[in-house]
């Protein structure tokens, strides 16, 4: 079986993981335990990593980084058919898919969890799409998939955010101002796009939307509480609809959609279901796939439930919140 294993992303944070990593590693050994530890160096690297070490028996995969890296490692677990458990060190950007599960941000704290945390199983969200070069691809996510203002939003983030904040500023400062600032210049700049939306066995609707967020867990877009009704183990996807609000309504009503307060506006609509079969209402259009934080492809896409899928350490508790 042997130890647990940590892949690190150190580009993550911008590069503070690969700074940080001896705190950090420090922090794991002092409250957590022994642990074997390899460094990612290109994109997607940590899938090829976590399924491997899932095949050859490791029990407990743990991924230090931010969203991008929690979702690569767990798509390796899913990949290998193998009963691997997901661990969490955070590190990075990106911090949605942890606070859904409650995992704090100190590694001292996240390392505690790792020991004396409990095992759930939660459901994931699996995607088919078409990749930039026009193959269809497939992948897993963990917490939320979407098109529209939000691939823009994720484009503008990945191209480096706002220039002007000083490189000694707090990685979390960096990262919701990175959100909020790449946030607000597409609002302004971005237009409604047309799709088709099939959610289960009901009929196709043709809808103009701002954004439309397919969502496992609660949080997306540098701590945005999309989803605030999501619950990781209830076997189906909160679908939330933005319509089209235009810029300044977006802008306005931008503090509700980072508090979890714009489920009621006439504008958005909340609903459940299994499966979303989704394209663009015109032939030639472009619509950009976001998936956990990610830019994978493009539609038309194809969304699917997969309950109880994958166990993850989790804070001990009651885990209403997780597996209800």
């Amino acid at each position: 079986m042997g130890l647990p294993l940590v892949i690190i992303n150190p580009e993550s944070g911008g590069g503070t993981t690969r700074k940080g990593w001896p705190r950090i590693a420090s922090d794991l050994r002092t409250h957590f335990g022994a642990f074997n530890c390899v460094f990612t160096r290109r994109s997607g690297e940590g899938t090829d990593l976590a399924a491997e070490a899932a095949r050859k028996g490791t029990k407990l995969i743990i991924a230090c980084g931010g969203d991008g890296t929690i979702s690569e490692v767990a798509n390796g677990i899913l990949a290998s058919g193998k009963d691997a458990e997901l661990g969490i060190l955070p590190s990075g950007t990106g911090g949605d898919f942890r606070k859904t599960v409650e995992i704090p941000t100190r590694s001292r704290d996240a390392a505690r969890i790792l020991r004396e945390g409990v095992t759930r199983l939660i459901d994931v969200g699996r995607v088919t799409f078409t990749k930039k070069d026009g193959e269809n691809d497939a992948r897993y996510f963990l917490g939320v998939a979407s098109f529209g203002m939000s691939a823009d939003v994720i484009e503008r983030v990945k191209e480096g955010g706002p220039q002007w904040l000083p490189a000694n500023a707090p990685k979390w400062l960096r990262g919701r101002l990175s959100f909020g600032v790449s946030m607000l210049q597409t609002a302004v700049r971005s237009s409604a796009i047309r799709v088709i939306v099939q959610l289960d066995d009901t009929h196709e609707r043709h809808l103009t939307v701002a954004n439309l967020c397919i969502a496992n867990a609660r949080f997306f877009g540098g701590g945005m509480k999309i989803a605030p009704q999501a619950k990781l183990a209830d076997g189906q996807f909160d679908v939330i609809t933005i319509g089209d609000l235009g810029p300044l309504k977006i802008l306005a009503n931008a503090p509700r959609l980072y508090l979890g307060a714009h489920l009621g506006m006439h504008e958005v609509r909340h609903e459940l279901a299994r499966k979303i079969v989704t394209r663009p209402a015109l032939r030639d259009a472009e619509v950009i796939l976001e998936v956990d934080g990610e830019l994978p492809g493009r539609l038309p896409a194809t969304f699917q439930v997969v309950p109880q899928a994958l166990r993850i350490r989790c804070p001990a508790g009651d885990g209403r919140r997780t597996e209800t």
